[in-house]
């Protein structure tokens, strides 16, 4: 079927997709064309008035500048804007279809349905997504906690994602480990068995993007690269293995007798789940061959594939085929790993300066007393009370891919000063009660009150859904 926005033009060496949408700069129009040759070989291109980008299997990346000079974006930007038009196609595609098959019966809903309860939240989603086929998997995503009245518009879904991340990162699942040398992240745990819930997390996540919902997850850079089929090397331990990294690099530095002063085997020690000393052989009877000046770069070799690669091998692919199951479209060859990760996780760096000035409002202006008070109050609370009041407001406590300013937030006025203020996660909205129209000529009261009101509902209101 044909929709607006895209273009089908018959290609004597193979079909070519054309998408239009709106480009990252907002001030002209990009063309996404993706082909498939004879050989197999997909190519996709992009380009616009302000940026050319040109990205293949084996060409790389080749970014072009108008006569204006060198564009402000990133090229990550322009990306997710692609791949978020592409996605929008696809849903509405397998939605059209889906809505046909309900109608006649064939099918039970024309949406990705998923039915769960809070305390069984992870076996629930493991069992309905095991049983979703591909195409089902394109559908838009609707999620129902049972006992809870919301109608799913973003809010749920966001949560769900949320909560599913946040579970299966619990020491208590042995699913991951945290990076000793780097607490702020998180790799596979080797002796893992349960192969099943890595695939989940993998499905999870390509779930998400597809949707276009940010995930709180800690994994270092090079899970990304690998995602995207970049081989590893030394300068990958860096992040989640700084003191392995720099001893590796010592190593491959010294000048000296390497076999005399180490005294090292091609073995690799390292400890277990419960903290037990363990030994692995590099490579065949490696216990009996010394490391040697003439030998180092290979032992490094091995110790960094054995680290990234084949000791968390059966883990990693179970993660990448749930990852790839929606995840493999050739919008995602114009990525690099850290354009990736902004994607999958967004960014940490939150701007509320930019945020407020692109803030819309429904029933205030910029200039009314109750909008300057937020603001004021919003600037004055920490980092932490901020994220809160994101993930209040949005579901998420992360900025998208081009920072808070991409971020559509909107706030509607509410004449009832009684109430507290109300979250529409749905549509990143914020309901705001006109306290200053209720104390008029009492200004520090209404904005006490304000402020008293935002912290209880950060504080108080970070999960569960009803109906208003």
């Amino acid at each position: 079927p044909r929709h607006p926005g895209v273009a089908w033009d018959a290609h004597p060496r193979g079909g070519v997709c054309s998408v239009w949408g709106a480009c990252a700069v907002g001030c002209c129009w990009l063309r996404t064309s993706f082909s498939s040759a004879p050989n197999g070989r997909e190519r996709c291109r992009t380009s616009c008035s302000a940026w050319s980008i040109a990205r293949t299997s084996s060409s790389g990346c080749r970014v072009g500048r108008s006569s204006k000079g060198w564009g402000v974006f990133g090229v990550g930007c322009v990306c997710s804007r692609v791949l978020l038009v592409e996605n929008v196609i696809q849903q509405r595609t397998e939605r059209q279809g889906a809505m046909q098959n309900f109608m006649f019966g064939l099918v039970d809903s024309p949406y990705l349905v998923i039915r769960v309860s809070r305390e069984t939240l992870i076996q629930d989603s493991l069992d309905q997504l095991m049983r979703y086929d591909r195409a089902d998997l394109k559908k838009e995503l609707k999620v129902h906690f049972e006992h809870e009245e919301a109608v799913d518009e973003g809010g749920p879904q966001k949560e769900w994602f949320q909560l599913i991340v946040k579970e299966l990162f619990q020491p208590d699942y042995g699913m991951f480990t945290v990076c000793s040398e780097a607490p702020g992240f998180y790799w596979f745990e080797p002796s893992s068995p349960d192969l099943l819930q890595f695939h989940l997390i993998g499905t999870v996540t390509s779930i998400a993007i597809y949707n276009g919902v940010i995930l709180d997850v800690h994994f270092p850079a090079v899970l990304y690269k690998r995602l995207l089929g970049v081989p590893v090397e030394l300068d990958d331990l860096r992040q989640a293995w700084p003191a392995t990294h720099h001893g590796l690099h010592q190593l491959l530095a010294f000048d000296g007798d390497v076999e005399q002063v180490y005294a090292a085997t091609f073995e690799y020690n390292y400890s277990g789940a419960f903290g037990e000393q363990l030994r692995h052989e590099l490579k065949p009877g490696g216990a009996a061959v010394p490391l040697t000046n003439a030998n180092r770069r290979e032992y490094v070799d091995l110790v960094v594939n054995w680290l990234l690669v084949s000791s968390v091998q059966r883990q990693f692919d179970e993660f990448a085929r749930g990852f790839h199951s929606l995840c493999d479209s050739p919008a995602f060859q114009m990525f690099r790993a850290g354009e990736l990760e902004l994607l999958i996780c967004g960014s940490a760096t939150l701007d509320f300066e930019a945020l407020q000035r692109a803030t819309k409002y429904e029933g205030y202006d910029a200039s009314d007393q109750c909008v300057q008070a937020f603001w004021r109050i919003v600037h004055s609370f920490s980092d932490q009370h901020k994220k809160l009041l994101l993930q209040f407001i949005t579901g998420s406590d992360r900025a998208p891919i081009g920072g808070l300013s991409n971020l559509s937030l909107h706030i509607h006025r509410s004449a009832d000063a009684a109430a507290l203020p109300t979250a529409h996660t749905c549509f990143n909205a914020l309901v705001l009660p006109d306290y200053f129209a209720d104390s008029p000529d009492d200004t520090t009261k209404a904005e006490s009150k304000l402020k008293r009101g935002l912290e209880f509902c950060i504080q108080n209101a970070s999960t569960g859904f009803g109906m208003l």
